[in-house]
């Protein structure tokens, strides 16, 4: 029953974020937004509306730790594989400002995340505590790289990348209503399944986030990738996965700690500094030879690393 919600649950998120994003698209064209900055917001919400539906379920539900180990998880998940499953189909080209602004920005976003989940090392505090105050700092970090984004791709002149369709108005919103709906009901019933499947393995509730709901929930940024790289466009992968990394510990682990404060207990230290060090490699592969180029091999080794890191997790957990 545990694994029928958590199955159905994520379908129900899929589709609700897919129906929300279709309906809130159709309207924002509807009034002139242009596509461009549709393409920004209202559908880069929907690609991580998955994870920000499971982590403000868990956070509400008192599940701090599957909120802030679904973001961890997920991160470790779009950077290493990802990007190394990406790599293997077609080598992956990094443009220059991917390279000096975008990944070093994703690596400071997770130094800020190491930095809000250590209060015991930091602070000498009893407990690691991301407060509500972090929370609105985190959300006030994810505004200025929403401005950055848009300076950027207005500067560029980029195209949408897909044509938005415009709707009937009723249509419109019925789909952002059932979508909204299928999201809350599907991340309820996510979370209970996977709560539920972690009691009855034994293992705590931030391996389960750092593992099965983190893949879970990143499973759409994993297809979009590689469908892009066998389609010969394998530098959406890059864009795709940083994008997803910043919109997770700015906006959506902003939204849950602001929600409500993510006391962590079994989010440790090689789960933040794996996360930071994920980002520190890909960079370092963007950097060798100064080619700017992710190679088939280096991405093998970004998918070792992963699989490195959930092996040790099922060990521990076990042990």
């Amino acid at each position: 029953m545990d694994i029928i919600m958590l199955i159905g649950g994520l379908i129900l998120i899929l589709v609700g974020a897919n129906g929300l994003t279709d309906g809130a698209a159709s309207v924002a064209t509807r009034f002139k937004i242009s596509p461009l900055i549709i393409g920004l917001t209202v559908v880069s919400f929907g690609t991580s509306a998955p994870e920000l539906t499971v982590s403000i379920t868990s956070a509400i539900k008192g599940n701090a730790d599957m909120a802030v180990g679904n973001v961890v998880g997920s991160n470790l998940f779009n950077t290493l594989m990802i990007v190394g499953c990406t790599a293997l189909v077609a080598p992956i080209l990094i443009t220059r400002n991917t390279l000096r602004k975008e990944i070093p920005l994703c690596i400071l976003s997770s130094v800020v995340l190491w930095i809000c989940g250590n209060d015991i090392l930091l602070n000498h505090s009893s407990v690691n505590i991301i407060s509500r105050t972090e929370g609105l700092l985190l959300l006030c970090f994810f505004l200025i790289f929403l401005g950055y984004t848009i300076a950027v791709a207005k500067k560029g002149d980029e195209p949408s990348g897909e044509q938005i369709k415009e709707l009937p108005l009723w249509r419109s919103i019925v789909y952002f209503i059932v979508g909204l709906a299928a999201l809350v009901f599907g991340g309820d019933w996510f979370v209970e399944g996977a709560s539920n499947i972690a009691r009855h393995l034994g293992v705590s509730e931030s391996v389960i986030g750092l593992t099965l709901v983190a893949g879970g929930t990143s499973l759409p940024e994993l297809a979009t990738s590689v469908v892009a790289a066998f389609k010969k466009n394998p530098e959406l992968a890059i864009g795709n996965a940083i994008g997803s990394n910043l919109f997770n510990i700015f906006f959506v682990l902003g939204c849950a700690a602001s929600i409500t404060p993510l006391q962590t207990t079994g989010i440790t230290n090689f789960d933040l500094i794996s996360l930071v060090i994920a980002g520190v490699l890909l960079w370092c592969f963007a950097l060798l030879f100064g080619q700017r180029i992710i190679k088939r091999f280096e991405g093998a080794i970004l998918i070792a690393c992963y699989v490195g890191y959930i092996t040790y997790l099922i060990v521990t957990a076990k042990g």
